[in-house]
């Protein structure tokens, strides 16, 4: 009777751990989506401020940064759409092995067998 509990989660895992390290793939492409999202701000900031030193008009840092965030939007969306579909696709794959891992633990709550095709 006590080898039943111990061969039913082992049976399960192959399963339930269909790609494993899915959450750190999303953890890493979102951080590289966000830094580099961040970084494009900084730059059009820049550029907005240092145009605006060099056309003699004094630009207050904020308004730049305002008008950064503003531009960086769309642009970001667009020149980085590789990167947010990498995050798209991670996004995918932990909710997919997240619906994966609740049908399994469902099924073990209603005592279903382990054994699945």
């Amino acid at each position: 009777m006590s080898d039943t509990p111990d061969q039913t989660p082992s049976a399960d895992r192959p399963q339930d751990a269909v790609r494993p390290g899915a959450g750190g793939r999303l953890a890493s492409a979102l951080a590289l989506y966000t830094v580099v999202r961040l970084a494009l701000v900084v730059v059009i900031a820049a550029i907005i401020y240092f145009v605006g030193k060099a056309a003699g008009t004094d630009v207050p840092i904020l308004v730049a940064a305002i008008f950064a965030v503003i531009i960086a939007l769309p642009l970001g969306m667009i020149a980085f759409k590789s990167l947010r579909l990498r995050v798209n696709a991670a996004i995918a794959e932990v909710d997919e092995d997240r619906r994966r891992k609740r049908e399994a633990l469902q099924s073990r709550l209603r005592g279903e067998s382990g054994s699945r095709p």
